[in-house]
């Protein structure tokens, strides 16, 4: 794959093109994620033979960029702030449209939005949001944010793919917000399930921050394959 380094609307962007892409893989990422998004690259090639484009764009304040509401701390003292919506724009309005001209990609390329943990939360919170994107690789998402489950009950989403993953030590955390994880995902699985959406939920060896690289390109790969299959 052909490898760039750009920076658009000020934000570091890694960006990753087969040479005839058929589906665009969009992912916030913090500065440590895109340092390491040659691995993850590597193992969603090793995945699926679906040919795509990738971009992961750097977000800079984690609590506020990607959080959908307003809500208190629940783990030392930053509360989470509203930036979704701008951050969501800045995907549609922006970098897609950015990325189709820059890499000559079809204007209606099929778009996939993936992520881990808030970003995770982030990319099912899009596809509630927006009808832009095919799929969503929510990675160890923060499904224990508050009011999400009131949120998820209410709404449904335009996706017709949905991967979830999950570690199995994640619900066992001391936190007691975000110990409900577990029960939360369960539910968010079912939701999906029981509205017709093409939903997986994997759980995964390890706590939260075991092999993030490795489960996000899981994620990516399986909303690939169940697109590139149809």
């Amino acid at each position: 794959m052909k490898k760039d380094t750009i920076t658009i609307n000020g934000r570091s962007c890694a960006v990753y093109t087969d040479a005839a892409p058929e589906y665009l893989l969009i992912q916030p990422a913090d500065k440590r994620e895109i340092e390491m998004a040659d691995k993850e690259i590597t193992h969603i090639k090793a995945l699926t033979d679906a040919p795509f484009a990738f971009a992961a764009f750097e977000i800079t304040d984690w609590n506020s960029e990607l959080s959908p509401w307003e809500a208190p701390p629940v783990f030392g003292n930053e509360p989470f702030g509203s930036g979704a919506g701008d951050t969501l724009a800045f995907i549609e309005d922006t970098l897609i449209p950015m990325l189709t001209e820059k890499y000559s990609l079809n204007k209606d390329i099929p778009v996939m939005i993936g992520g881990y943990s808030l970003a995770g939360l982030f990319a099912l919170w899009d596809v509630y949001t927006s009808e832009r994107f095919a799929a969503a690789a929510a990675v160890s998402p923060s499904v224990w944010f508050p009011e999400w489950t009131k949120f998820i009950g209410k709404h449904s989403p335009a996706a017709e793919n949905i991967y979830l993953s999950l570690g199995k030590k994640e619900e066992k955390a001391r936190n007691k917000v975000m110990a409900t994880v577990g029960e939360n995902i369960r539910e968010q699985y079912d939701i999906l399930y029981s509205r017709g959406v093409n939903v997986t939920l994997e759980w995964n060896e390890g706590n939260h921050f075991t092999e993030p690289d490795i489960r996000t390109a899981k994620g990516f790969a399986r909303c690939l394959n169940a697109a590139h299959q149809k």
